[in-house]
């Protein structure tokens, strides 16, 4: 069973094939994919993929993410969850994306205050991991108020659209989560 966790505000669950339509409003958005080392996908089909993927790497230990979908309304906004999960090592780096049409409202922070506790306690994990492009200043400033710390730059890191950018890593250690 695919685990549904719930905050004041989201619905956090499993990305279904239904959700395409939804995946694809998202990640065929070059705002959203500007900072994200992924291509903007350019096919419904695409979105299938990822969905797919999703399913598979949840299936494998690889990795877990959750649809983020409002209580007061159907179809997701977002997604969030973990990827490169190593159970062995016991940490995942976390990932999210919101669709612009709904920045600003407190939705991402409210969504990682739910997945964040499930990583330590219900997967086990000791570190949280997130890698950010140096110009996003939105997720440098959400990790920061979740407690992350920025740990170092890795040059030349990730590219997107054939460009190589500087990430800047951040972790969220358990025994610091829990103070």
């Amino acid at each position: 069973m695919f685990p549904i966790l719930e905050t004041k505000r989201l619905k956090l669950r499993e990305i279904q094939h239904q959700d395409a339509g939804a995946i694809y409003s998202c990640f065929s958005n070059d705002e959203v994919t500007r900072y994200y080392g992924q291509d903007t996908l350019t096919t419904p089909e695409q979105a299938i993929h990822m969905v797919e993927l999703f399913a598979t790497n949840y299936a494998e230990k690889r990795g877990i993410r959750w649809g983020i979908e409002r209580k007061d309304t159907q179809g997701l906004i977002g997604t969030i969850g973990y990827n490169v999960w190593s159970p062995r090592h016991k940490r995942a780096e976390i990932g999210y994306e919101i669709h612009p049409e709904f920045w600003g409202q407190g939705y991402a922070i409210e969504a990682a205050s739910a997945v964040i506790p499930y990583g330590f306690q219900v997967l086990g994990l000791t570190r949280i991991g997130a890698v950010v492009f140096l110009e996003n200043q939105a997720s440098h400033a959400l990790l920061t108020k979740l407690g992350f710390e920025a740990e170092g730059i890795l040059r030349q890191y990730i590219y997107q659209n054939g460009v190589a950018h500087d990430t800047r890593v951040y972790s969220l250690l358990k025994t610091n989560h829990l103070r």
